[in-house]
């Protein structure tokens, strides 16, 4: 089945979460941009307060791909050891590299929050959402930097995702809800019909919206 867009998504998906509706310990967190209006039908459905959850990944200098790490919403920062330590990766040089990480983060979390501080999710049940699971790099890295957090389980939930990393995210999450893993998945955009580009404006909307409805200030 195609979405029609990332809101006819998150109907979809919420419909695979009603087991968590109405609950006073259940936090909805999207990575932004993409997974925020999918969040957003989320969190309504399940009258759960909605934020967002910041992950910019570490890349090895001239191997950007290859992730040494990672930071995340909260000061959270994760180390990739086995990568630093096989590739004689000085701290320095990690500093470095995570400094200017941080301020891209800092920069969208001043844009998506404005001054409100980041969720506390200690001792909470956190839904964890993005438009789709490819190869789940940027899910993994938020799960082992929101584990660091305190929450008592962490939910992966996507509209769709490739079947083999959404049972792979079954032993890495305490649940995962792909509500679609179809054989032939080759791209996440490709199960949508309209899959642009989410803006920072649609972001900042859409938190107000549903933080006001669930009396978050």
């Amino acid at each position: 089945m195609i979405f029609q867009d990332r809101r006819d998504a998150g109907r979809q998906l919420a419909a695979e979460l009603s087991a968590y509706a109405g609950r006073s310990d259940v936090v909805v967190l999207a990575l932004p941009r993409g997974g925020v209006p999918v969040a957003y039908e989320v969190a309504k459905a399940l009258a759960a307060p909605l934020d967002v959850f910041l992950v910019r990944k570490i890349g090895v200098p001239g191997h950007e791909e290859l992730a040494m790490g990672a930071i995340a919403s909260g000061g959270v920062r994760v180390v990739n050891e086995d990568v630093v330590r096989e590739l004689g990766i000085p701290l320095s040089l990690f500093d470095a590299v995570a400094a200017d990480e941080l301020r891209e983060l800092e920069r969208r979390e001043q844009a998506y929050r404005d001054d409100r501080p980041a969720p506390d999710v200690r001792g909470k049940t956190v839904i964890l959402v993005d438009d789709g699971l490819a190869t789940g790099s940027s899910m993994r890295a938020a799960i082992a930097a929101l584990r660091r957090l305190g929450p008592a389980k962490i939910v992966v939930a996507v509209p769709v995702g490739a079947p083999e990393v959404c049972a792979e995210f079954q032993d890495v999450a305490d649940d995962a809800v792909c509500a679609q893993a179809p054989p032939s998945f080759r791209a996440v955009g490709l199960w949508y019909e309209d899959f642009s580009q989410t803006t920072d404006e649609e972001v900042r909307e859409l938190l107000a919206q549903q933080n006001m409805a669930s009396g978050v200030a």
